[in-house]
């Protein structure tokens, strides 16, 4: 489900759609609409929502069934402890299944237990001049971090897991076409 074309047409069909309008917009074969349509409405992610004949043809009008889509975390299955190199984007990816999964858990059992779940996130933008300057931040990052947790840690208490991850931020998606900002 992680196609390109797939996750475009989850976007595009926030709208009712056809292949052949979807095709005229996307600028691909229908056919090919098609068949990754037939692949979301199996999975579950798309349904139809009426038919229309023109001429000889049924035309399948489709849309989203829902807003956003979450990915299971467990198809990145990867244990971050089997990665070796700290620094790939296969182990940042590892962490953030990992941080999907237990949050999920957590979130699950204490909804459960009609209480709210406590969190801490932090999320910023660096840029840095050169590789040896992002280098000797992530050198002082980790002080500082080891500094504070040395200070509040204790063995008793409520454990909280703590991840800090960088990583570059993709290009901004292009505004769909007829769309005001």
């Amino acid at each position: 489900m992680l196609h390109p074309i797939r996750a475009r047409l989850l976007r595009e069909l926030a709208e009712p759609g056809s292949a052949a309008s979807l095709a005229r917009k996307l600028e691909l074969p229908r056919q090919q609409l098609n068949y990754h349509l037939r692949l979301l409405e199996k999975a579950g992610l798309v349904e139809q929502v009426e038919t229309r004949t023109r001429g000889n043809c049924v035309e399948r009008i489709v849309r989203a069934k829902a807003r956003a889509y979450v990915i299971a975390p467990q198809q990145h299955g990867v244990d971050p402890a089997a990665i070796a190199d700290r620094a790939s984007a296969n182990y940042l990816l590892a962490l953030a299944a990992q941080t999907l999964r237990d949050v999920a858990r957590v979130q699950q059992l204490a909804s459960a237990a009609g209480q709210s779940l406590a969190t801490l996130s932090v999320q910023t933008e660096v840029c840095f001049e050169s590789p040896a300057d992002r280098q000797a931040f992530t050198r002082e990052l980790g002080e500082a971090i080891e500094q504070l947790v040395g200070k509040y840690h204790r063995e008793q208490g409520r454990p909280f897991r703590l991840m800090v991850a960088a990583y570059p931020p993709p290009p901004p998606e292009p505004e769909p076409e007829g769309r005001e900002s």
